[in-house]
């Protein structure tokens, strides 16, 4: 529910949420593109429509069934919305650490697949020949796999890597961050 108070000719909007202990509608998911439909980050619906109705931003999809209403006005509850301004955003470097290796290769292990095993990090190409520790040089492996590849690479080992290991970018943790996926963000993600 929105309260609608004017002052001096416009509107001030503020949030209420009803019920008990229950978040609601506007602690939503929602995405938000540059001006250039790059995505940049997920922000809950209250962000959303506060930069609706200030005119920083435009309403690109909608949750369908779903409206935010106030004593005067009454608007649908956003899923995408873009920026009017194109903001330049500083190149966002992901720091290479295990909680990051995990997230990029799933939780899965590169090797057999499996993510119902506990998880270490394994070297690409071992550390006693070179390896480094670099994206492209690390990914998850189970135990078992870990100690069967050894100081060997994974063509030594008959071990072909499931995928290529890669640096990641911060639209690959936005996939991470969102949980469940809603349909409609999937053309804005590269995920269609």
């Amino acid at each position: 529910m929105f309260t609608s108070d004017s002052k001096e000719g416009y509107s001030v909007f503020s949030a209420h949420v009803q019920g008990q202990g229950s978040p609601g509608r506007l602690n939503a998911k929602v995405l938000i593109l540059n001006q250039n439909y790059e995505p940049m980050s997920l922000i809950n619906a209250k962000k959303a429509i506060i930069l609706l109705y200030l005119g920083k931003a435009e309403l690109i999809e909608a949750h369908a069934g779903y409206r935010i209403r106030s004593v005067s006005a009454s608007m649908p509850l956003p899923s995408i919305v873009r920026l009017s301004m194109y903001v330049r955003v500083p190149f966002k470097k992901i720091i290479l650490s295990r909680k990051n290796i995990l997230r990029r290769d799933g939780h899965r292990c590169q090797y057999c697949g499996r993510a119902d095993l506990s998880l270490t990090i394994d070297h690409v190409l071992p550390v006693s020949r070179g390896g480094e520790e670099t994206w492209e040089n690390l990914v998850c492996a189970c135990v078992d796999c870990n100690n069967r590849k050894g100081d060997r690479t994974p063509e030594e080992s008959a071990m072909p890597l499931r995928r290529r290991p890669m640096r990641p970018n911060h639209v690959t943790f936005i996939r991470h961050v969102m949980g469940s996926l809603d349909e409609r963000w999937k053309p804005y993600l590269f995920l269609h």
